[in-house]
């Protein structure tokens, strides 16, 4: 059993590691593709799209006030985040070891379950049999 618990971890760690491991290459690809000025166009964009009415069976649950408010909150986030961050190469600086933190603190969680999952197999298994023992 004890077996079987590690090697579900050890599956389980490399699927984890694969899977932060093109996280990363994804978020490098994405955003080196970005160009300077790529976040402050896109801010105006989202900026200038109109926020259409609702359809009758969606007006009760959305305010359409409430999404131009969102609309405008998301584009100065866009706009002020273009100006701090003017290429992707610098957002990459941060994005990377963050993910590898990440990585880090799910491998860590993944250890200490296989490690209790291992010590409650060893208390509450039974005890041994000897084989050709006599009582």
């Amino acid at each position: 059993m004890k077996t079987l618990i590690w090697s579900l971890a050890a599956l389980l760690a490399a699927g984890w590691t694969g899977l932060v491991a093109l996280t990363h290459q994804l978020a490098g690809w994405l955003l080196g593709a970005m160009d300077a000025g790529a976040l402050t166009q896109a801010g105006g964009a989202v900026g200038g799209w109109s926020v259409p009415a609702a359809p009758a069976w969606l007006a009760p649950w959305v305010d359409t006030a409430e999404l131009a408010a969102l609309q405008a909150l998301a584009a100065d986030g866009v706009q002020w985040l273009g100006a701090v961050l003017p290429s992707g190469d610098a957002l990459m600086a941060w994005v990377g070891p963050l993910l590898w933190v990440g990585w880090g603190f799910g491998l860590l969680t993944l250890l200490a379950v296989a490690g209790l999952l291992h010590w409650l197999v060893g208390r509450f298994a039974g005890p041994a049999s000897l084989q050709g023992a006599s009582a």
